[in-house]
This record gives structure tokens, sequence and C-alpha cells, in this order.
């Protein structure tokens, strides 16, 4: 569904090539080339990993980059990995990295004032984050909420977000007195959802509607 919604700006290898086969992920500093594939191969054949370096120094940002054979291969990546990595689908290349990097950080995580848990702590390795960066927390939970101008219809909007393994219930509202549309969805994971979002903001359903998709508080711990 999503390569053929975007059809329109390239090929169906173009579209798999920008969107849908490479990954962004935060790694610790000290991590090489090498340590990037050895710690994502599981997940699918990969074509090539590379890292985010500081053009100055040529010391890593923390970041980089691992671009998979398939698309199913980069989604299961993104939904298997450590939640420490942070992972999500890459933008196209010809979106530069400096303003990748900033959206990341400003659209995805947090700085969190309070705590010292490191997001990587369950394997010591990653423990050698810095302080500042180690408590960058995503806003993110189960729970989402979908908003649209035009009515949505529960079993079409339950299949179309039942793309995405984990969905446990769609919630289809409807105003009366404006005659839009409002729905809350669950995952079982944050991980899903986050997926969910992602691919899902914005979507034209039906054509010409753009859906609005947001994280709604579900009551868990947000550290989780």
């Amino acid at each position: 569904v999503f390569i053929a919604q975007s059809r329109a700006s390239g090929s169906h290898r173009d579209v798999e090539d920008e969107e849908l086969t490479r990954i962004f992920v935060m790694i610790p500093k000290f991590y090489t080339e090498e340590d990037l594939r050895e710690k994502f191969k599981m997940y699918g054949d990969i074509e090539y990993c590379s890292i985010i370096k500081n053009k100055t120094t040529g010391e890593s940002k923390g970041l980089g980059y691992v671009r998979y054979l398939k698309p199913s291969q980069a989604a299961r990546a993104i939904e298997e990995c450590d939640r420490g990595y942070r992972a999500i689908l890459a933008e196209p290349k010809n979106k530069s990295s400096e303003s990748l990097e900033h959206d990341y950080y400003s659209n995805n995580t947090r700085q969190e004032p309070r705590g010292n848990t490191l997001p990587f702590c369950g394997q010591p390795e990653f423990c050698g984050f810095e302080k500042n960066e180690s408590r960058i927390q995503e806003s993110v939970s189960k729970r989402l909420s979908v908003v649209s101008r035009l009515p949505l219809i529960q079993e079409q909007l339950f299949a179309l977000f039942d793309l995405v393994p984990g969905l446990e219930y769609c919630d289809v509202q409807r105003d009366p007195h404006t005659n839009s549309g409002y729905a809350v969805i669950q995952y079982s994971t944050a991980a899903s959802a986050i997926y969910a979002k992602y691919k899902l903001h914005g979507f034209e359903y039906p054509p010409g509607n753009r859906l609005t998709v947001i994280f709604l508080e579900d009551g868990s711990d947000s550290s989780e």
C-alpha cells in the first residue's frame, strides 16, 4: 500500500531505495561499521552500513544508517532491535544528513532532566554514552489518536492500521456536529505505534483527506 501510494514520485525500486529499506539508528560512539553490521545482520541481508562522523574531527556522532535489500527486513529490524537504538526509517538520500539529525532529535526525542538511566544499560557496551545523550527519551506511547475531516469507517481504518503488526483495538468515533472523524488506536508495543505513526501520519485516506496521527497517553511509564 505504501509503495502504491508513492508510485507518482518514481519507480517501484526508487521508492524501496529511498523510503523502505534504509534505517537510521542511534549507536554508541565507539561503534565501527563492522560493529553496526554485526548487530543488525540478524534481521536480514545488509547492503551497506555507514556511520555519521564529524567532518572536522572524524569522530562518530553516535548515529548511523543500515541499508537492507528488502523493505520487510528493514521493518523487522525496527520492530525487533533493542529500543535503545531508536531505529526509524531513514529519509530519502536527497535530504541532508544534518537535516535528518535535526529532525530526528527534535521530533522523536526530548531531553529528560531527571534520572540517570542509560538507554542501553541492559547491555554494558552501551553504558559509554555521554550523560547529556543518555537522557534522551521519546515522548511516545502504545496508543494513537487519529483525526480526519471526513467520517472514518471502522472496518476500513482497522484494516489500514492492522498493516502494522500488534494492533490491539481500533475505536472509531464520530462528531455529529462537524461530521469529522476521530479514532483511538492501540498497539501491543510502543515500537509498533511509533512505526504506525511514522508511516500513516499524513496518509491520504480516502484520497485527498490527510489523516492526523498523534500519540496519546496510555498510563504507562514513559521511561519504559
